[in-house]
């Protein structure tokens, strides 16, 4: 482990869960990915971006910019429609945008995304390569409160064509918000997490989001093993294009 690694995971509380162990969590696989083995689990599946793809994506962006089917459009500064790969195996999805990301228009820019940024860096990703990072809703609520239904019910096609478009490998729901919207049920995030859930086909795996472990700092362990249960999934779809088989790991 290199120096900056164990700073990152030293500052997430998270150097005594580093050393994987196969027994530790039920889970498919007994291991990560040896580093030098990182790029195949991503990279290994058939990029699908085309032009037509990015241009509709755009065009996607230009019309959320212009939505006004909720009050959130009299208060926004700008919309955050999302950011990263196009080509994505990896989406990321939050509840809503907050101060910072009202002011810059881009996602997860605050504090809750610096950690989002230290947390992939734990597991060998980053948010500029098949990454990609959106929210339930595209316009901040006011005081940082969560996205009414109604709201979320306004933004819901944005996200179902964004979803469409990127075509990811699995789905990470940040927050009960995002896990809520995403699996239309109203139960608790501990019991969602540990569980490969199906959104449409795709593997979706629910997490505490990143904004929530800045509060409750004894929780990031349990978000460290929830991604490295993420990172095994992805692993696991190289041999089973199904995964929806209850599998779970200790919350």
């Amino acid at each position: 482990m290199n120096n900056r690694r164990r700073q990152i995971l030293k500052e997430l509380n998270l150097l005594p869960t580093w050393y994987f162990r196969s027994n530790t969590f039920r889970i498919n696989q007994s291991s990560l990915p040896e580093p030098s083995k990182n790029e195949d689990i991503t990279s290994s599946f058939t990029h699908k971006e085309s032009l037509g793809q990015s241009k509709e994506i755009d065009q996607l962006k230009l019309a959320v910019s212009h939505c006004t089917a909720c009050p959130l459009s009299k208060t926004r500064t700008h919309t955050v429609f999302g950011t990263g790969d196009k080509n994505a195996s990896w989406l990321f999805v939050g509840e809503g945008p907050g101060a910072r990301e009202d002011e810059t228009g881009e996602p997860f820019v605050g504090q809750a995304g610096k950690l989002l940024d230290q947390m992939l860096f734990a597991i060998q990703l980053n948010r500029r390569h098949m990454i990609y990072i959106t929210n339930i809703v595209k316009c901040r609520p006011p005081n940082n409160r969560n996205p009414s239904t109604y709201e979320a019910a306004q933004c819901e096609p944005f996200l179902t064509q964004q979803i469409a478009l990127i075509k990811p490998k699995i789905i990470i729901a940040l927050g009960k918000v995002a896990a809520q919207n995403l699996l239309k049920c109203d139960n608790s995030i501990s019991s969602l997490r540990g569980k490969i859930h199906d959104y449409s086909g795709i593997p979706l795996i629910v997490t505490y989001h990143p904004a929530y472990l800045l509060r409750s700092l004894p929780e990031k362990a349990k978000a460290w093993r929830d991604l490295c249960f993420a990172r095994s999934v992805m692993g696991s779809l190289l041999q089973n294009p199904s995964p929806f088989d209850n599998t779970s790991h200790s919350t």
